[in-house]
């Protein structure tokens, strides 16, 4: 009989948890975290005593795979939508509601656009008159797709907050292909957009909530997985930063804190500078691809203040600021608003928290905490009238936090891959490749399981299938 494959994952955020967990049906696996902490992005902690998302603090619900691994975890029964899902921008001066009927901020329905207030008289006109733009061909940027079609402002006040939400990039650099995908079709073919985007709003909207977030915070879905993995036997290793990566006759050479682990397949789920460095000896095309994936750095504010010290409540799940109104922040979040469960476990406490930083402006994330706090309260005194002071805060920098995904991005995501799998055995995954939501990475590691498994080392991982 032969033996059981051995596989390695290489990193320990949602991506390479899942990739260990699916594995680990189909041989020994061990996965080596370079931190002390697992999760990456996903990140709890605890604000004026209160445990709060430091990360991510949703995920995408309309797709399946964040949900099934939550339940599949033993989180179903925590699995909560948003309370409220009534958001704003701050622009042109004035708190206004986010419109509905829009896509990624492309609007279905122009009647909501002019009813929201974020568009001046001159922008909505211009909006209302699509503009025939060239054929496009594999790709285009959003901001000049968008902007082209219904106008800058457009383009500025609406897709630019939500789009760089995402991303924390510059709209005019990111790809429609890449980031809104569901709108290339009706780019290639020019038909018109504002009723292209009220249809696929429309399909959208007959299932269930739009986001889920997890009682307790998303920072506990990387422990319960963890938990899982090594209920299912994967030696998870924290502090284990992996120094080389080579190819040999047997399989695969890892070598971490001085120890060599031989391993018949190999998924590297870290972020593409560090996959870069590690196979620049075995694939140098591809480590130059990765090398260039630019990533954008942010930081999040989080404060708590006593209920009983704000003049009043603070409208909705909180509001988005496009870059072109020159506010510190870019959006703001009423924590305690947008989740019951964070309201109920501390009902003498509000939580709200900023974000700060975007792609290639992220000098501000060099300033001292207490300039961001600073910072943050001012521009929230000014959007909603808030006076009173946090008496807890904590500033969370996510360096290099978000990959950027410009025009071109999945064919160079193609060419990586091509490469990689041309050693045999070797896999990547995570949020460089496609996708940076959740459910996507989740997928990603799913792809990179199944392109490491073999007729002779294990079936194929199905949907909805997670080994434990």
């Amino acid at each position: 009989m032969a033996a059981e494959p051995r596989v390695v994952v290489i990193g320990g955020g949602i991506a390479g948890l899942t990739a260990a967990l699916l594995s680990s049906g189909s041989g020994r696996v061990t996965l080596l975290e370079a931190t002390d902490r697992l999760g990456g992005k996903l990140r709890g902690g605890e604000v004026g005593g209160v445990r709060v998302d430091l990360g991510a603090e949703s995920m995408l619900a309309r797709r399946p795979e964040g949900v099934e691994l939550a339940r599949q975890v033993g989180l179903g029964e925590r699995l909560e939508p948003p309370s409220t899902a009534k958001a704003a921008i701050w622009t042109r001066d004035a708190l206004r509601p986010l419109p509905g009927g829009q896509l990624m901020g492309v609007p279905g329905d122009l009647a909501a656009l002019a009813a929201s207030g974020v568009l001046s008289d001159q922008g909505l006109e211009r909006a209302r008159h699509e503009e025939d733009t060239p054929e496009v061909g594999t790709d285009v940027s959003v901001g000049e797709y968008i902007g082209a079609r219904l106008g800058r402002e457009v383009v500025d006040r609406l897709v630019e907050p939500l789009l760089g939400g995402v991303y924390a990039g510059q709209t005019g650099e990111i790809s429609l292909r890449a980031a809104v995908p569901a709108l290339l079709p009706i780019a290639r073919s020019g038909g018109p957009l504002v009723a292209g985007v009220h249809e696929l709003v429309g399909r959208a909207q007959s299932g269930g909530p739009v986001f889920q977030g997890l009682q307790g915070g998303l920072g506990t879905l990387p422990e319960a997985v963890a938990a899982a993995c090594v209920r299912a036997g994967v030696d998870v290793r924290t502090e284990s930063p992996v120094d080389e990566l080579r190819r040999t006759p047997e399989g695969w050479r890892v070598v971490s804190n001085g120890e060599v682990l031989v391993a018949d397949a190999v998924i590297l789920a870290v972020p593409a500078p560090q996959a870069a460095r590690l196979l620049r000896a075995e694939a140098p095309g591809a480590a130059t691809e990765l090398q260039a994936v630019e990533y954008a750095g942010m930081a999040l504010v989080t404060m708590a203040f006593h209920r009983a010290d704000l003049a009043g409540p603070l409208p909705g799940s909180g509001f988005l600021v496009p870059p072109v109104d020159g506010r510190a922040i870019k959006a703001s979040t009423f924590s305690s608003n947008k989740w019951g469960w964070l309201d109920r476990s501390a009902p003498d406490a509000f939580l709200l928290r900023t974000s700060l930083g975007r792609h290639r402006e992220e000098d501000v994330l060099g300033l001292p905490d207490e300039e961001l706090v600073a910072r943050s309260l001012a521009d929230l005194g000014e959007a909603v009238g808030l006076r009173a002071k946090p008496y807890d805060s904590t500033v969370t920098r996510w360096l290099a936090g978000l990959p950027q995904y410009p025009v071109g991005h999945l064919d160079r995501v193609a060419r990586i891959r091509a490469q990689v799998a041309g050693l045999g055995g070797l896999a990547v995954c995570g949020a460089a490749y496609d996708g940076v939501g959740i459910p996507a990475c989740i997928a990603s590691a799913r792809r990179a399981v199944n392109e490491v498994l073999t007729p002779g080392t294990g079936a194929r991982v199905s949907e909805g299938t997670m080994g434990a």
